[in-house]
């Protein structure tokens, strides 16, 4: 048969085609039989992938008594595969009492406390901590400063006499009783009120006031009985002293130690009886920084105050003789004008001790009591003595640069007066600083002493520092405690009855206001509600709060020293305050 050329010709190609191709699957099975040869002698070992890290989430856990929380376990591998391994990990607490776990990761918490809970495979382990804390709350009242001079020279306030260490306690027992009756939080007693000492001192003598032979023990400390008796009621002690005042009379036979015969050549003779120290002899400064030093390192005391008392008040006749010191400053190079100088010195004591009271004891507050009166027209229309130009001091500074705690200004004016307006002046004072605080001086001596001096006048004192709240005006002290003692006219009993019915800590000192407490331990058992704290000896009282329509409100400020006390049916909230006055988060707890 002839076939047409045409396909023959396809014919031809098919035919080459296939041989290509059977060509081609030879050489690839050649290579893959090569291949197979090679290889007779591996084996294919299967190798799983093993558990390296088991991550539990959360890793950090809070909750209160009753409080739930599901925890995940993750599994990591080291071929970087994950899987979740929650219902295959053994689950496990460290303290059971604390919080448990159940086999999916379940977790209760029972009682306050830390617990670590354990994911375990084989070997491996994943953790996650349990902190179980009590129910807080955040609470506040409103703090005020409510105090009251205790003066000693001349026993003006105490002791009435030298009879007996007995009767001389009994007086400061009646003296706390009457301030804490009348809701007052503190008291500012003199401790110093000439060189002096109300208190066991290796620095100065014991005072004269107390015995009447100065250097004469009187049998007990004033200072450390106050405090003890003072911090049972609440109240706060803050020692008063006179740095520069050597003698309030210079008949007095001075004991050995005494400050005018240490430095006789500073001490000089002023007006008709006192003996002043020279505030620009460095020995001098240095002197009072040590006695300050040394009643803050071994007294618990809760504050240290100085008065207006700086270089002295003019007298007739009298130019005071530190001449010859400010001669030796101009010699070495110094250029300040005498009374910037004399100010400076005052400065450097007050900024000295402002520091070394923040750096020992932070929760002391420091404070000065200047005469109400910076400079006159300051605020406009102010008229009278100039605590700056007279005193040589400079309570302004002293408060914007934080030298201290406080200023107190003596605004001993009614506020009807028009050359001292009491308002005017209280709230060019509190203008001051936003930092620091203003706790006005009020001349309740003065009570009755004219048609000004009305309880009612004293009423309107406290009200226009309340106002005042805003701008730093924190409280008030009152010179001096006997109209308080005798509730002369009612003045103590309308103090407490219209601003002092509620308990209120002081405000927080300012060096230690950043320093909050840990909140306090409670157990209750029945009615009774048991208190500790992690660091007690850092701790002033307990705060109580009563959960009142939904609000917290104060319901009463127990010492610290009181860990058991009862508590009504309801819920309430229980603070630790610092010595420095700070508040923790209140521990919310519910009595049946």
């Amino acid at each position: 048969m002839n076939m047409p050329r045409k396909n023959l010709w396809i014919l031809m190609c098919l035919t080459l085609l296939l041989a290509v191709a059977c060509d081609d699957g030879s050489s690839k099975n050649h290579v893959n039989n090569t291949n197979n040869i090679n290889n007779t002698s591996n084996v294919n070992n299967v190798v799983n992938p093993a558990l390296v890290r088991i991550d539990v989430s959360p890793g950090t856990v809070t909750l209160n008594p009753g409080g739930t929380v599901q925890l995940a376990a993750t599994g990591t591998w080291d071929d970087d595969s994950s899987r979740d391994v929650t219902g295959e990990v053994v689950w496990s607490s460290d303290a059971t009492a604390i919080a448990t776990v159940d086999a999916s990761g379940f977790v209760t918490a029972v009682a306050v406390g830390g617990s670590t809970v354990t994911a375990a495979m084989g070997d491996v382990t994943g953790q996650a901590t349990i902190a179980v804390e009590p129910e807080l709350a955040d609470v506040a009242h409103e703090r005020e400063f409510r105090a009251a001079w205790v003066a000693t020279v001349w026993g003006i306030n105490f002791p009435s006499s030298t009879s007996s260490m007995s009767a001389q306690q009994a007086e400061l027992i009646d003296i706390l009783d009457a301030l804490a009756a009348h809701g007052f939080n503190a008291v500012v007693f003199q401790v110093r009120p000439e060189g002096d000492a109300l208190y066991a001192s290796t620095l100065e003598p014991w005072s004269r006031f107390l015995t009447g032979t100065q250097g004469q023990d009187p049998g007990y400390d004033p200072l450390d009985f106050l405090i003890t008796e003072a911090h049972a009621r609440n109240i706060e002690v803050h020692a008063w002293l006179n740095p520069y005042r050597a003698l309030v009379s210079r008949t007095t036979t001075t004991a050995a130690g005494h400050v005018s015969r240490r430095f006789p050549e500073y001490a000089y003779p002023w007006g008709d009886s006192l003996l002043w120290m020279d505030p620009g002899a460095v020995v001098v400064r240095d002197h009072i920084i040590s006695v300050v030093m040394d009643i803050v390192d071994r007294y618990d005391v809760d504050g240290i105050h100085f008065d207006d008392y700086f270089y002295p008040w003019p007298a007739t006749g009298y130019t005071f003789p530190d001449a010859p010191l400010y001669q030796a400053y101009t010699a070495a190079g110094g250029s300040m004008s005498l009374a910037d100088w004399r100010r400076n010195n005052v400065d450097e004591m007050i900024r000295i001790i402002g520091e070394d009271i923040a750096a020992v004891k932070p929760h002391v507050r420091f404070g000065i009591g200047p005469f109400g009166i910076w400079k006159a027209g300051e605020p406009a229309g102010v008229t009278g003595t100039s605590q700056y130009d007279v005193l040589y001091s400079d309570p302004k500074k002293w408060i914007q640069e934080g030298y201290v705690d406080y200023i107190a200004p003596q605004l001993y004016w009614p506020t009807t007066s028009s050359g001292q307006p009491y308002e005017p002046l209280l709230t060019w004072w509190a203008g001051l600083s936003s930092e620091r605080y203003i706790f006005a001086g009020n001349a309740l001596y003065q009570l009755g002493s004219s048609g000004s001096w009305t309880v009612d006048e004293f009423r309107q004192e406290v009200q226009i520092g309340r106002n005042l709240r805003g701008s730093g005006s924190m409280g008030n002290i009152y010179y001096h405690v006997d109209n308080i003692l005798t509730d002369k006219s009612g003045v103590a009993s309308m103090l407490s009855d219209e601003f002092y019915h509620t308990a209120a800590l002081t405000p927080p000192v300012v060096a230690a206001r950043d320093e909050v407490p840990a909140w306090p331990q409670v157990t209750v058992v029945g009615g009774t509600i048991t208190l500790a704290h992690p660091d007690p000896a850092a701790v002033r009282a307990w705060v109580v709060y009563s959960d009142v329509a939904g609000a917290w409100v104060l319901d009463r400020i127990v010492p610290a020293a009181e860990t058991s006390f009862t508590l009504a049916s309801g819920t309430w909230a229980i603070s630790a305050a610092s010595l420095g006055n700070v508040e923790s988060r209140a521990v919310v707890v519910t009595m049946e």
